[in-house]
């Protein structure tokens, strides 16, 4: 996924619905490691023998399988729609967080590119606490926001940057930091 928008969504209905898809995925993984676990043991355990191994090879079976049926089948569903909205946002921020050495002094010195991706990170940021149920804001990440706003009105840059693709980053990281 390349491509990213921020979107608006109720906290609350966000928190409902990522604990009842978690807790789907728990039951799933739970029915299929007991399930995995026990036919494993049926027909190639030892009776009365030690089944460590055979009981571990299901729990191991039951997490690959239940990655894929997540993977491939549940993820498209619409009860797991703010999960894998959450999944995406945190990713794209630790996408955006490995490169945050180069970022903030491309930024600095008045680079568009960089100024619209710290802007998307810090509204992602904000989204992602209050999604959460996070209030608390570090005092230098609203710092840092205010001078990138100052920075992007300057350049009359938009400053409703909700959308991030991340062939910017690509752009980014090939960019010489002025010294």
């Amino acid at each position: 996924m390349s491509q990213f928008q921020l979107e608006e969504i109720n906290p609350a209905e966000y928190r409902r619905k990522t604990r009842k898809s978690s807790f789907i995925i728990i039951l799933i993984f739970a029915v299929l490691g007991m399930g995995c676990s026990s036919l494993l043991v049926a027909w190639l355990g030892t009776p009365g023998g030690n089944n460590f191994y055979w009981n571990l090879l299901g729990v191991l079976l039951a997490v690959f399988l239940t990655y894929l049926w997540v993977k491939y089948s549940l993820r498209h569903q619409p009860f797991m729609r703010e999960a894998v909205y959450g999944w995406h946002l945190k990713r794209n921020l630790m996408r955006i967080t490995n490169i945050m050495h180069r970022l903030r002094p491309l930024a600095e010195n008045s680079d568009p590119r960089a100024l619209q991706v710290l802007r998307f990170y810090h509204l992602a940021v904000e989204q992602m606490h209050w999604l959460d149920g996070n209030e608390a804001n570090p005092l230098e990440i609203k710092a840092e926001k205010k001078a990138t706003e100052e920075r992007m009105q300057a350049m009359n840059l938009d400053l409703n940057q909700k959308f991030f693709d991340t062939q910017w980053l690509k752009e980014l990281r090939d960019k010489k930091i002025p010294e």
